[in-house]
């Protein structure tokens, strides 16, 4: 049994998720720009929630919505939103991607995903971990023709992808009419690649800001920057 995850406003249990609370997660609900004061979020693939909730903590936005395919998964994230102080303002749909496009009329100011990254030809005996880890289960194409649908006009797309795969993602995107409008580089420490990009979208045209940011000079040593981002969140920040 996993204990939860304990944050500094809330808790998120894990056991029932098969991709469990990580850096990634937790570093784009932080870095996601909240300054065009979004009135309604949608979580897409939302696991434990946890994106929903930083969402939640972050902003006063009065609709902040999750989307969840994996039985045990939309369960748990149910569960995380009700154990929350902000359970009057989240909620949780269990239905695929494809799904919701069709059935929902609304759009939303901001979108955040933390996508399934694995497109490799491998799979593992444990198939709900390979539906959350696994791209095949949310292609980017979709993925990406689903936020056009449901992103407001001024709405932003906020989403992390491996470095390797943020030319197609962002050429991708400029085909359905995303462009992206910031995007951070991510390094574990100073010496080592850029493992992962940060990039925020929008549906207008405009220069991209761009940064990096490291997250540890040695091990557990974090950098100023890493800190000052997550440091309403983690316990020990």
């Amino acid at each position: 049994m996993n204990k939860n995850f304990e944050f500094k406003q809330f808790s998120v249990g894990q056991d029932q998720c098969a991709m469990k609370i990580g850096t990634d997660g937790v570093l784009l609900g932080a870095w996601t720009s909240v300054e065009t004061n979004p009135f309604s979020v949608l979580d897409i693939g939302a696991g434990t929630g946890i994106l929903a909730l930083m969402m939640a903590q972050r902003c006063h936005a009065e609709i902040i919505e999750a989307l969840e395919i994996d039985d045990q998964a939309f369960e748990q994230c149910v569960d995380n939103f009700e154990q929350s102080g902000w359970n009057d303002r989240l909620f949780c749909y269990h239905a695929s991607l494809e799904e919701f496009v069709n059935e929902i009329d609304d759009t939303y100011d901001l979108i955040v995903c933390n996508p399934p990254f694995f497109s490799e030809d491998y799979k593992t005996d444990n198939s709900q971990r390979d539906l959350a880890r696994f791209q095949d289960a949310m292609p980017f194409k979709h993925l990406l023709e689903s936020v056009v649908d449901l992103l407001s006009e001024q709405g932003v797309f906020s989403v992390v992808i491996p470095f390797s795969e943020e030319v197609r993602f962002t050429k991708l995107a400029f085909r359905v009419g995303l462009f992206p409008k910031r995007i951070t580089h991510v390094r574990g420490n100073p010496s080592a690649e850029i493992k992962r990009s940060l990039i925020e979208f929008s549906l207008v045209s405009a220069e991209v800001i761009s940064s990096e940011l490291i997250i540890e000079t040695a091990r557990h040593h974090y950098t100023d920057d890493y800190i000052e981002l997550t440091k309403d969140f983690y316990l020990k920040m």
